[in-house]
């Protein structure tokens, strides 16, 4: 990770004399806590620097992950955020979980880094487009549109408040998913989300009820990386992470079958002993 301006710190490591994290108790995990927002946020504050003052400049996007996890939005270049960005590619994303009562209770996480626009004919064009557009299918309305683009932050950093008491500045490594061994999950995503779709759409139901304690429906899979796979029903999502990390198209499917077999034997959510045995 890259030094700060003028020898300071990097993005988002507060200055010395700031302990690195805090936790009050518990088995609070920075990084566990990180990964889940970052995966499982479907919107968030895209903070950049107003091209004409330099102040700081935050806008409602709706944010998506590349398959290593780098946020991604689409954003129109008549937007003033674009515009901030061509002039100063610096800008963090805040991430927060919803919940009830005082909402500084809850985790949140600024992931810092530069912006970078995707190119419609570039490599990762079509890949980014389908897993943004898998976790926000009203986006189709305007995606085509010539003035708006994708643009995935490229992460130098992130500092999670994980609740009262509760903080960590983390690394890009804390909260990416590393992907350069794992070239063959990539390439056969779009494939592996079609066949649990298509296939596989009761198993899928029964991951996000009975695993994750999601509310009963047509629940489908949005995207698939190594470190595990995201589901979605209408404006709401979840976050299954593997046991073991898949690289190949072998392991990937020994995991998705493990997880099926969990939640197929798992107890359904406030079932009892009298009708399940």
């Amino acid at each position: 990770m890259a030094e700060g301006r003028a020898g300071g710190p990097p993005p988002g490591i507060m200055p010395a004399g700031v302990p690195p994290g805090t936790a009050a108790g518990g088995n609070f995990d920075p990084a566990a806590v990180a990964k889940e927002l970052l995966r499982a946020t479907r919107a968030g504050a895209l903070a950049t620097l107003d091209c004409d003052t330099g102040h700081p400049f935050a806008s409602l996007v709706n944010v998506a992950t590349d398959t290593d996890g780098s946020p991604v939005v689409l954003i129109s270049r008549l937007a003033r955020h674009t515009a901030n960005l061509q002039a100063d590619a610096r800008a963090s994303v805040l991430l927060a979980a919803a919940g009830r009562g005082d909402a500084l209770a809850h985790p949140r996480l600024t992931v810092l880094g530069t912006v970078t626009a995707i190119a419609r004919d570039a490599p990762e064009a079509a890949r980014i487009e389908r897993r943004f557009l898998s976790r926000h299918p009203k986006s189709r309305l305007y995606a085509g549109f010539g003035d708006f683009a994708f643009h995935r932050l490229d992460v130098a950093g992130a500092h999670l408040n994980g609740g009262f008491a509760r903080a960590a500045e983390l690394a890009a490594a804390d909260i990416l998913t590393d992907v350069a061994d794992a070239a063959e999950i990539v390439a056969i995503e779009d494939s592996a989300v079609a066949h649990m779709n298509a296939g596989h759409g009761d198993a899928v139901r029964l991951i996000a009820t009975r695993l994750l304690c999601k509310p009963d429906g047509a629940w489908s899979v949005t995207g698939i990386d190594p470190d595990g796979v995201d589901l979605a029903l209408g404006d709401d999502v979840g976050r299954l992470a593997f046991a073991i990390r898949a690289t190949s198209a072998h392991a990937l499917r020994d995991q998705l079958a493990d997880i099926t077999a969990a939640a197929r034997q798992s107890r359904p959510p406030g079932a009892t002993d009298a009708i399940f045995p």
